[in-house]
């Protein structure tokens, strides 16, 4: 396996999909002179955060709310979408205002992660927000969110729930475990 990267002759947009989602496809050719066609998606902006907001250093609070994808209700983190002009940390210190009424005094950018990167340039910013304090901000949600407070030690009962599916969810709660570890 070669640790060259293709050559991109051309990209080539496909009509736009729903949203700030836009579609190419590329004309590669790789170091061992293989062509092929490839193709992504893109999204506009920054990308968006995924927060592990820490009541107590043991307590993480998830969000119940409405997952059109599933047609049920699911658990996760607080997350949403970085605005234009926000770093990871301001957005994530929004959307933690809007959906769970809290702010936090100290917020740490864990790492950027990838939905499925051999086709999406998406990226989520894991941040971790511990010291909250109670204040609401008006969220685009259509109704209010159930906050649920949970144990990281209750993490192995946690990630066989159904309705806790989410896989940045998931990821972000086991990196910000161990990364709280070293960081208390």
């Amino acid at each position: 396996m070669s640790t060259q990267l293709p050559i991109i002759h051309r990209i080539e947009e496909r009509p736009e999909g729903p949203g700030d989602r836009k579609f190419e496809e590329l004309d590669l050719e790789f170091s061992n002179g293989e062509r092929r066609r490839y193709y992504r998606m893109t999204t506009a902006g920054r990308g968006a955060v995924v927060v592990v907001p820490m009541l107590d250093p043991e307590t993480v609070l998830l969000v119940r709310e409405y997952a059109a994808g599933m047609h049920r209700y699911e658990l996760g983190l607080v997350k949403g979408r970085i605005d234009a002009g926000e770093s990871p940390v301001q957005a994530a210190d929004r959307e933690l205002k809007e959906e769970i009424g809290r702010g936090a005094k100290r917020l740490d950018v864990l790492r950027p992660m990838t939905l499925a990167p051999t086709y999406m340039t998406h990226q989520s910013w894991l941040v971790v927000a511990r010291d909250l304090y109670p204040e609401k901000l008006p969220g685009d949600e259509p109704e209010e969110l159930e906050v649920v407070p949970w144990k990281l030690r209750g993490l192995d009962q946690l990630m066989l729930r159904e309705d806790f599916s989410e896989g940045r969810s998931l990821a972000a709660l086991f990196i910000a475990r161990e990364w709280l570890g070293h960081h208390p």
